[in-house]
């Protein structure tokens, strides 16, 4: 199965606010440029996926993930508002299925700078046999990726406690071990030592050497 992933990204200037005790205000949209373009050169690679559709209004990072081969798309149509993830995630979804209707569809984070084409794959394969599935990210409260097969709806309900509210709506929880690198999203400066430590793409790995990051 082929899938087509839907990658939400805020403007870059918003991003990642949580990781002002590691960047500055100066550095963080860099940084979150970063973690959204490694996402996307690994899921591209990914054997399992057929194309990303990125959702965003900030131009500098469509024009870069387009450069990577994503397609990118606004946040909303023109004359419509903002309403935030959920929003942008069906909107991105029915761009994907405008186009393939039986497509099978994920929402994946764009902040998951250590991820791994071959565990993308995995995550993905196991999808496949259910409805609607999703997995959970490394801190337990959270979901990294949301995905519905052919025929079904995403319905993703992303917020606190999202492990939560997507088991309660009935999507499957995946469990996989050895799937790190799809699990690692990065909010906080321990998450990202944490990336680190598994190994992160190149842009990251350059960005993040022009922090000083305790500990490391």
């Amino acid at each position: 199965m082929q899938w087509t992933l839907v990658v939400p990204l805020k403007p870059l200037a918003r991003a990642k606010s949580r990781l002002s005790d590691t960047a500055d205000d100066g550095v963080r949209p860099g940084l979150a440029l970063a973690f959204a373009q490694d996402t996307v050169a690994a899921a591209l690679a990914a054997t399992a996926v057929r194309g990303v559709v990125v959702v965003t209004d900030d131009p500098v990072a469509a024009r870069e993930l387009a450069a990577l081969g994503a397609r990118t798309v606004p946040e909303r149509p023109r004359s419509g508002p903002r309403d935030g993830l959920n929003a942008a995630l069906r909107h991105g979804t029915a761009v994907v299925r405008d186009v393939r209707p039986q497509s099978p569809v994920a929402a994946l984070n764009a902040d998951l700078p250590a991820l791994r084409p071959e565990e993308l794959t995995r995550v993905l394969n196991a999808a496949a046999e259910f409805p609607r599935s999703f997995l959970p990210d490394a801190a337990g409260t959270g979901t990294t990726l949301l995905a519905a097969t052919p025929g079904h709806d995403l319905s993703p309900v992303f917020g606190p406690d999202s492990r939560l509210r997507h088991r309660r709506s009935g999507a499957v929880e995946l469990t996989l071990p050895t799937v790190d690198s799809v699990r690692q999203d990065v909010d906080t400066g321990d998450d990202l030592r944490t990336a680190l430590g598994l190994g992160v793409g190149p842009r990251t790995a350059a960005a993040a050497a022009r922090l000083l990051i305790p500990g490391q």
